[in-house]
């Protein structure tokens, strides 16, 4: 069956069996401090086979391993149109504004977007609950991410993948160890520092190392912070603010270091082995993305066999041992040490970390005004 899966990053290829056999290498350098890991790419393969049952899921670059993609193809004969045009929570969310506040549909069945932003869909009432009964696999959901702050009820997301929030960089640029969030702003790195779009992860690393809470922060409290980093950006430290695109400026060596996303990093440096991610010395940030179907969606049933496909442990071991990045199912690390190919990534921190992690959220309790007091003053500095 011929599958359209479009990745729109420039990524050389690399083959599961090849980014699986590095696992143990992988793993064995991931720690929650300075670490190398990991990376891989894909092309584009033949457009969909016209008629019979579809699904058109938007996603984020990195986020799925063509097998898994082949495999749901052919265990349900849905003809899957898998895409990685999500770069920025709010760059996707303006490109499906206009059609859904006019109650006009939108291509995707599928989109992935982070909790803060699920929340912000819901409560504009531009998402459709889940068919969970259709779901039987949801049961595998591990118990902290049942329903979650942006969707109490549990009835319109299902985690797609967590992740941390950390710090990249190229150990041969930096020429030492970056284990701090003022390594960021160090003169030696000026116009080499990248921040991503994402206020929560880029704020929210500068809030932990100015000592305030971003669980609890406040708008007042959260000044100093802001103007910090746009401090930075005037004397030209920040080089540039960007959304997952920031793996193209590390690979080509624009950015020395920039705020990044385990996974990503942990893909990229099988390729260049001399990136590295961690945790800052400060702390880390801690998030989620989920799965959501677009209000008036018609391929209802397709979606729901996609999620109960994701959710069975097998396929999840699978696609973690691909993205690196946190699974929402249970189960995961038990299938990875089945296989001599992914054992070691069973015992990675980034992948499964302990207790003892200091990361925690960006999850405020804001109401609308208070959102965009934030989103306004953010604005203001990465447009500037």
């Amino acid at each position: 069956m011929n599958r359209q899966f479009r990745r729109q990053q420039v990524r050389r290829d690399l083959s599961r069996r090849q980014f699986l056999g590095r696992s143990a290498a992988f793993a064995g350098a991931v720690a929650l401090g300075p670490t190398i890991l990991a990376a891989c790419g894909g092309d584009d393969d033949d457009d969909a086979s016209a008629g019979g049952r579809s699904l058109h899921v938007d996603n984020w670059p990195l986020y799925l391993d063509e097998e898994s993609a082949a495999l749901f193809e052919e265990q349900t004969g849905i003809s899957l149109t898998y895409t990685t045009v999500v770069n920025d929570n709010n760059e996707y969310f303006a490109t499906i504004q206009p059609s859904l506040s006019n109650g006009d549909k939108v291509e995707a069945d599928i989109f992935v977007l982070t909790g803060w932003m699920a929340k912000r869909l819901i409560d504009l009432g531009w998402v459709d609950e889940l068919p969970l009964a259709d779901v039987p696999n949801a049961s595998n959901l591990v118990d902290s991410l049942v329903n979650p702050a942006w969707d109490p009820t549990g009835k319109f997301s299902l985690p797609w993948q967590s992740g941390l929030t950390g710090i990249a960089y190229n150990r041969a640029a930096a020429g030492r160890e970056l284990t701090s969030v003022e390594d960021l702003f160090d003169p030696e790195f000026s116009g080499k520092i990248g921040f991503l779009l994402e206020m929560n992860d880029s704020l929210g690393l500068v809030l932990r190392a100015d000592g305030v809470d971003p669980e609890s922060v406040t708008f007042e409290q959260a000044g100093p912070a802001f103007d910090r980093i746009e401090a930075a950006v005037s004397d030209g430290q920040i080089r540039q603010f960007t959304g997952n695109d920031y793996q193209d400026d590390l690979i080509a060596g624009n950015f020395v270091a920039c705020v990044s996303w385990s996974g990503d990093v942990g893909q990229l440096a099988l390729d260049e082995p001399d990136l590295a991610f961690v945790i800052p010395d400060e702390g880390g940030m801690i998030w989620s993305d989920t799965m959501l179907m677009p209000k008036g969606g018609e391929n209802v049933e397709a979606a729901a066999e996609w999620m109960n496909f994701c959710y069975d442990p097998v396929n999840a071991a699978r696609i973690a041992a691909y993205v690196g990045f946190l699974s929402p199912v249970t189960g995961v690390q038990e299938e990875l040490r089945k296989s001599e190919e992914t054992a070691a990534m069973a015992d990675s921190e980034v992948m499964f970390p302990p207790a003892s992690a200091d990361v925690v959220a960006f999850n405020p309790d804001l109401d609308e005004e208070e959102r965009a007091q934030f989103d306004d003053r953010w604005a203001e500095i990465t447009t500037s």
